[in-house]
């Protein structure tokens, strides 16, 4: 679309554009539903909870509307600094948005976190919908019942059941916030799907890769940076990553008996990279400690962190 005209071509009707924030409490399954609802792998999916650091924007188009996702930390107690910066991430991000969608695990329910981020959004003024997710666990008379008790509480313009996994009632979310957003130009052009500098998506990419190996010996001290993206004439790519963690012993962890483990998320990485660059290639990794990166705020930065005082 040139110029990201105020009519779409093949409708003549207005474009309508925004951004919708999703939140919920860790595990809740934000990043399940954004990669289904973009169609596309934008952001970082893993079993060990508070893995999205930063607002990850997934970008969809649906009938004449582009829908910008703003796929949120996880809102939960914050014990350390890293967790105040999520959290704090979380609310700004929900605050900045057209449309605000909370997410809520139907098992869990209303314990919690989820409770607390519903007091919350109490102060928030945008518009509000309510996305119960995993209906499939759950009976559906246990479903209503958690639907009424949340509206009890907030006002929401809608409640949908929808199960990430499946995609069952996905279709339905997407119609209703193709028309709910505002009329205006698209933000970005049409065939992207994500604001993440490729640079940093690879990055979350093997940062998931690490997550799925080690979430049992490896805590959250430790951090993916891409440090060399070389073009390379043979239309292949040389990428350059270190896994940054806190002490010795979490490196010896990471590098596996042998070299085993990193290899092994080095051979993951590599080819989900490869398949979102469509091109060869051609990954090393490194891994350094460096001791108590999680105080450190540049390390904040780069993860489009504000840093807490």
């Amino acid at each position: 679309m040139t110029d990201m005209e105020h009519d779409t071509a093949a409708t003549g009707a207005p474009t309508r554009s925004g951004f919708v924030a999703l939140i919920g409490a860790t595990n809740a399954g934000k990043s399940t539903l954004v990669n289904r609802l973009v169609g596309a792998k934008v952001s970082i999916v893993s079993h060990k909870v508070q893995t999205t650091r930063a607002i990850v924007r997934g970008i969809a188009i649906h009938d004449n509307a582009q829908i910008v996702f703003m796929d949120t930390p996880g809102i939960f107690k914050p014990r350390r600094r890293l967790d105040r910066a999520m959290v704090t991430t979380a609310w700004g991000g929900a605050k900045d948005a057209d449309l605000i969608m909370l997410l809520i695990d139907s098992e869990r329910g209303l314990k919690g976190d989820a409770e607390a981020i519903l007091e919350g959004l109490k102060e928030v003024h945008q518009p509000k919908i309510l996305v119960l997710n995993k209906i499939d666990q759950v009976r559906p008379e246990d479903l209503l019942k958690l639907a009424a008790a949340a509206n009890e509480t907030v006002k929401f313009e809608r409640t949908f059941m929808i199960s990430a996994l499946s995609g069952s009632g996905c279709d339905d979310v997407m119609d209703y916030l193709a028309k709910a957003l505002p009329e205006g130009p698209w933000y970005y052009p049409e065939d992207q799907i994500s604001d993440l500098p490729m640079r940093q998506l690879a990055a979350e990419i093997t940062r998931e890769k690490l997550f799925l190996r080690l979430h049992q010996e490896l805590p959250y001290a430790s951090h993916v940076e891409t440090e060399k993206w070389e073009e390379r004439k043979d239309g292949s790519v040389r990428i350059e990553q270190v896994i940054y963690v806190e002490r010795d012993s979490q490196k010896k962890i990471a590098l596996g008996k042998g070299g085993e483990a990193i290899k092994a998320i080095s051979t993951a990485a590599r080819k989900e990279i490869s398949e979102i660059l469509e091109q060869p290639v051609h990954l090393f990794l490194f891994v350094k400690v460096r001791e108590n990166w999680g105080d450190d705020p540049e390390r904040f930065r780069e993860m489009g962190l504000e840093f807490p005082r």
